[in-house]
């Protein structure tokens, strides 16, 4: 994610030094959310440009970058938006005073940075389904779980609502309170910026749809 933003952001520069003033502004791949608003509608006020850049130093009021695919050494991200506003770019990296990233979180993806042999599914009814092999009671067992997704203090968080054991019925009622602290995932996102924080989240066929935001976020090359 470091690089594609950083380069992506680059590439817009070099574009704005070339050709004066540039506005890019590109909608999500298949989405139809981006329509023209007045004025008055707008959220927050448009950024001031600053008045004490560095020579080299260029600054963009607002930058959108979207990209159907974005791949780190984290794993990889999908249909991905990125909107900064008040960003510089200096010769030690990118600066952003705020940074929202809009991205599908792939299960594999989501599993892989879990660890512990986790893997992730759309379970229905925009719940997450979640497997994983556990000893509990000295017995391995596969323990299948389906639960509601939430951002909460900035991370993915997979609370069970049902948790089935490969086991005799015994060892469900045993076992239950263990193997519930064992399928509820706090998980932070990989593969964003540092200071990005998870602030929403949502269930989709493929993955997790997750909308981060960051304030004065730093890249570095």
């Amino acid at each position: 994610m470091k690089q594609f933003l950083l380069g992506a952001v680059s590439m817009l520069v070099a574009l704005v030094l070339a050709v004066v003033a540039l506005v890019w502004s590109v909608g999500s791949p298949g989405s139809n959310t981006d329509v023209t608003r007045p004025a008055t509608a707008r959220a927050t006020p448009s950024p001031s440009a600053p008045t004490d850049l560095a020579k080299g130093e260029t600054w963009l009021g607002d930058a959108r970058l979207t990209s159907a695919h974005v791949v780190t050494g984290d794993g990889g991200l999908r249909d991905v938006t990125a909107t900064g506003s008040a960003v510089t770019l200096t010769k030690d990296g990118l600066r952003a005073e705020r940074l929202d990233i809009d991205a599908v979180l792939p299960f594999e993806t989501a599993a892989s940075q879990i660890g512990d042999g986790v893997t992730l599914y759309a379970a229905g009814g925009g719940l997450a389904g979640l497997r994983r092999r556990v000893s509990v009671l000295n017995r391995e067992v596969e323990v299948r779980a389906t639960g509601a997704v939430q951002a909460v203090d900035g991370q993915l968080v997979i609370t069970p609502d049902t948790v089935d054991l490969d086991g005799p019925d015994w060892l469900d009622s045993a076992a239950s309170a263990i193997v519930r602290r064992l399928v509820t995932i706090h998980h932070t996102v990989e593969g964003v910026p540092q200071g990005m924080a998870l602030t929403s989240v949502s269930v989709e066929a493929d993955g997790f749809r997750a909308h981060l935001r960051g304030e004065n976020v730093a890249i570095a090359p």
